[in-house]
């Protein structure tokens, strides 16, 4: 791999590279050091990862077996039922590889019927959990398992389970006799799983090359378990945390290269998950391309990264002076990932491998679904068009008010989140707001689909830097689709997800706005035409 570092601190940059280098994180990972993320009890139950190259070929021969067995049987289509790691990682390498791996981690009623739909007599499931009771998964289990039934399939048959040792998931495959069940390392956390069976199995049964990809990371050990300068891992999470401590927190991410397609969003999984905690952490910013907003006009607060060479020798014009270009393999950019980061937590100080603000929102939306509303997202303040606003701060009375005093509460080098519990295929063009809402605000913005960002920037949002303010968009749904097995429907479901992070971001004192569209195609459009009719605050300087 190639890494590319422009630093405007050199001198501080060296003296803490030096400092790393002294007490060798780098190596004291790959030796799963327990003491090195000191007072971290569960950091020594979270370094199986650095040993996962080398213990792969026993996976990747039973990963070969299945999937002729599969092709032998006709089953060519692969469906995917896993959050965050669980199926970022497998996506990604499918996409990179050009073959198809149907993603299913939504709870919106829309997405899940339409995965169901797809080729089902020809479909495999895989559920993938690595504490074997997620609930999206275990929910889309159940409507898997409801639609072979009725087209006369044993849906054990068709099944196939990814879980840590001794979860429910594992019993639940064992007693009905799954296809197949792989048990992965249980010292593996999600989002460092992309080498485990959570990565490998979906991808090497949809058609990836996983033999290579393993293969790149095993020949990349060496260079990123060293305590050197030449360790590319060593030199990324330094310049991370230099940033980091400048106030330089956003990790704006630009992919250049087909073949790094989709890595971007596996990165802001992993670094917002991993860092974003104790008021601290970076937040990536996943963009479309250098030329897209965000990236084009970033400020002091923004790192710029290009994943994927760049054009030709020009420097990519940080304000902060903080740039980098990233190229390589898979393989090898997937471990070199996890070693920056969890060497930018040791440096920053926090502990990479738990997320304490993750269950917070879980617990919120179970309170909601046993509760006597069940999920319901509340009466509207008022309602304007085809957008219900559930959530003003003041007496704003339509929509436009209510943007702008959003907007007003953030940060000048503040973020806004755009999270958009919709469907992540049919309402698509929701990403779009993002770079609409980072100019009309004047500020650093991120989009996710949810229930999927809670895996992923969730943490950070609630546990890192309090300078975020939050845009939460839920849609009505053409029908519901009943959880079998459940006294709700996925549109429940995912309201009360909805509501119940909303809930726990206002009691840590972040600003969220919630807004519910009657419609989802003409409410986007209103919401898209109330955005642009915003001038950015004077004080962003960028009017």
């Amino acid at each position: 791999m190639k890494l590319s570092l422009s630093v405007p601190v050199g001198e501080e940059f060296d003296v803490e590279a030096a400092r790393l280098i002294d007490a060798g994180p780098a190596s004291r990972l790959s030796r799963q050091d327990a003491e090195l993320f000191d007072g971290a009890a569960d950091a020594a139950d979270r370094m199986g990862w650095v040993d996962l190259p080398q213990e792969a070929a026993e996976l990747l021969d039973q990963i070969d077996s299945l999937r002729a067995r599969l092709q032998e049987q006709g089953l060519r289509t692969i469906s995917l039922a896993g959050m965050g790691g669980s199926s970022l990682a497998p996506e990604v390498m499918t996409q990179t590889a050009g073959v198809r791996l149907e993603i299913v981690d939504s709870t919106d009623p829309n997405q899940v019927a339409e995965a169901i739909g797809t080729d089902l007599e020809r479909t495999v499931l895989i559920i993938a959990s690595k504490s074997g009771t997620t609930v999206e998964t275990d929910s889309i289990r159940r409507s898997f398992a409801a639609a072979f039934e009725s087209i006369g399939v044993d849906p054990a048959s068709r099944m196939i389970a990814i879980t840590d040792p001794g979860t429910e998931l594992e019993a639940l495959a064992a007693e009905q006799g799954f296809l197949a069940t792989f048990l992965a390392e249980p010292t593996v956390g999600g989002r460092f799983s992309a080498l485990s069976a959570f990565g490998l199995v979906p991808a090497g049964l949809a058609g990836a090359d996983v033999r290579g990809i393993v293969a790149e990371a095993a020949e990349a050990v060496p260079h990123l378990s060293a305590d050197s300068l030449d360790n590319p891992a060593l030199r990324f999470g330094t310049w991370l945390s230099i940033a980091h401590a400048r106030t330089t927190e956003k990790l704006v991410l630009a992919e250049t290269a087909p073949q790094l397609r989709g890595l971007g969003a596996w990165v802001e999984q992993l670094v917002a998950e991993s860092l974003g905690k104790d008021g601290q952490g970076i937040l990536p910013v996943v963009v479309d391309s250098p030329a897209d907003i965000g990236f084009s006009d970033a400020r002091a607060d923004a790192l710029l990264c290009l994943l994927g060479p760049s054009a030709g020798d020009a420097e990519l014009g940080a304000p902060s002076g903080f740039e980098a270009t990233i190229t390589g393999g898979l393989g090898e950019l997937f471990l070199f990932w996890e070693y920056a980061t969890a060497i930018a937590g040791y440096s920053i100080g926090v502990n990479p491998f738990d997320q304490p603000d993750v269950e917070a929102a879980k617990a919120q939306a179970r309170q909601l679904l046993d509760g006597p509303d069940s999920g319901q997202s509340g009466q509207p303040k008022f309602r304007e068009g085809e957008i219900d606003v559930l959530d003003v701060v003041d007496e704003a009375t339509d929509l436009i008010g209510a943007l702008q005093e959003l907007f007003s509460q953030v940060d000048e080098y503040g973020y806004v989140g755009v999270q958009a519990y919709l469907d992540r295929i049919a309402d698509a063009e929701a990403a779009e707001l993002r770079p609409l809402v980072s100019t009309h605000a004047g500020v650093q913005t991120t989009f996710g689909f949810g229930p999927r960002y809670l895996h992923s920037t969730g943490q950070y949002h609630k546990g890192g830097h309090p300078n975020g303010v939050f845009l939460q968009i839920t849609g009505e749904a053409r029908t519901d689709l009943l959880v079998p097995g459940r006294s709700y429907g996925f549109a429940e479901l995912q309201r009360a997800q909805a509501a119940g992070d909303a809930a726990v971001l206002a009691e840590k004192g972040r600003p969220v706005l919630r807004l519910h569209l009657l419609d989802r195609a003409r409410g986007l459009e209103q919401l898209r035409r109330a955005i642009a009719s915003i001038s950015p605050l004077h004080h962003f300087g960028l009017d």
